[in-house]
């Protein structure tokens, strides 16, 4: 990643349910980052590790609309379901519930947030993402939130977003 073109902060919470909170800054206009993260994703999202199917992924999708799948196809064409899409407002505002389960595995009983925002900043723009309602989790709640913090977590995702991005 070409550090003139992003920036990563990171907030840490005090509780292990604590929403996680990512901000990066990418050289790319909110139009442009907004598409990258919803319609590209299979470009930047790490599919190879990053999968809960039994195969590879080939691709990760987000239905634009509210009520829209977000999930996975793998290399076979199986579809696995990591949530919905909560709130569609392009190209300033997406929430989806992460549905995945302390195993990795789809589970609609959890119904953790991830909520990203795309705000303008000259010609760049700052994304912030949060990911909230850990107490899904339960006892587990740390232990998932310290996955999700990590540098393999959303920092990662959110770097490879950025540099995506910024290829223009």
């Amino acid at each position: 990643m070409n550090p003139s073109h992003s920036h990563l902060d990171t907030t840490r919470g005090s509780h292990a349910d604590a929403p996680i909170r990512k901000t990066i800054v990418v050289a790319a206009s909110v139009e442009r980052a907004f598409e990258v993260f919803t319609e590209e994703m299979s470009t930047w999202w790490p599919l190879s590790t990053s999968h809960i199917g039994k195969l590879d992924a080939k691709s990760a999708v987000i239905e634009p609309f509210v009520g829209g799948r977000w999930f996975e196809r793998g290399v076979d064409g199986s579809e696995c379901d990591w949530g919905r899409v909560r709130t569609w407002d392009p190209p300033r505002r997406l929430v989806l519930s992460w549905e995945i389960s302390v195993d990795f595995q789809y589970d609609p009983s959890i119904q953790t947030e991830v909520e990203v925002r795309f705000t303008p900043e000259g010609t760049s723009t700052r994304v912030d993402l949060e990911h909230r309602l850990l107490h899904y989790y339960g006892d587990k709640a740390g232990r998932m939130r310290g996955i999700f913090d990590s540098e393999q977590g959303w920092g990662r995702m959110l770097g490879a977003f950025a540099a995506r991005a910024s290829e223009g």
